[in-house]
């Protein structure tokens, strides 16, 4: 396997590094605009760990291609991440092969802070019919990052997937394999005034069932949904979102936890 970082305009690298297993590239620099962290030489099918940043929790992750492109996010890209990451003169990034205890262990299937808005091929995936003003900081992959602030709206760390006012706004989790559920947790955003909550919604599951969920006005404590038992399990999708009598048009989701193990 092998790490490069390179700008995408003149493909000249800053840094690289490879190995078998693991590869680790510390390297002295700053990131600049265009710039491109490259995974390589990764076994298709195969469960990896991948820290893109030293500021950015180590992710879990099912990679169905040969290679990673992960794309250094600038400006209003940037603001639904640590402002400490990607930033100075020192970085460290890594991937290795998954051991298999951490493969079966029993934990939140959905959780990926590796995932990017535009890609293919690497799970869990969130994506979403609507974002709203298509700003980073209500991208559907910030239910996701493993990062819970509910409290404020808008830059790291209180991140979100905003619906736009979107009465048919759906989210979509991929795991890219099949997996067995057992409890869902979401944590919607609780900004008040500002936000609004929702009290009723629907998920939907690749085996074609259906479950309707209620909710209330919660501020730090998320809704939970026990008792799933839904097996094999490709994707989830959260829907039909019903909005509380509040004034505020503004619910959004702060995170979404869902928790299991790898299909049998």
């Amino acid at each position: 396997m092998k790490i490069e970082v390179y700008n995408d305009w003149d493909h000249i690298n800053k840094a690289e590094n490879e190995g078998d297993k693991q590869v680790i590239l510390a390297w002295d620099g700053e990131y600049r605009k265009g710039d491109i962290i490259e995974f390589s030489g990764i076994t298709p099918h195969k469960f990896y760990k991948v820290k893109v940043d030293a500021a950015i929790e180590e992710a879990l992750v099912l990679i169905d291609t040969e290679n990673v492109i992960y794309t250094v996010p600038f400006y209003e890209k940037k603001t639904s991440y640590n402002p400490l990451a990607f930033f100075g003169n020192r970085h460290y990034i890594s991937i290795r092969e998954a051991a298999s205890y951490e493969i079966n262990a029993y934990k939140n299937l959905a959780l990926n802070p590796f995932d990017q808005h535009d890609v293919e091929g690497i799970y869990p995936h969130a994506s979403a019919n609507v974002e709203t003003r298509g700003e980073a900081v209500f991208a559907a992959r910030n239910a996701i990052d493993g990062v819970i602030a509910t409290r404020s709206h808008g830059e790291w760390p209180y991140e979100s997937w905003g619906i736009n006012r979107q009465d048919d706004a759906e989210l979509k989790i991929d795991f890219g394999r099949e997996v067995d559920i057992d409890e869902i947790r979401l944590y919607t955003r609780a900004d008040f005034p500002h936000d609004n909550y929702w009290i009723q919604g629907k998920l939907t599951f690749s085996d074609g069932s259906e479950m309707v969920i209620n909710m209330e006005k919660h501020i730090d404590e998320p809704h939970i949904f026990k008792g799933i038992d839904k097996r094999k399990v490709i994707w989830l999708k959260l829907s039909e979102l019903i909005k509380s009598d509040d004034e505020s048009p503004f619910p959004a989701l702060t995170q979404i936890e869902v928790y299991g193990n790898e299909g049998a």
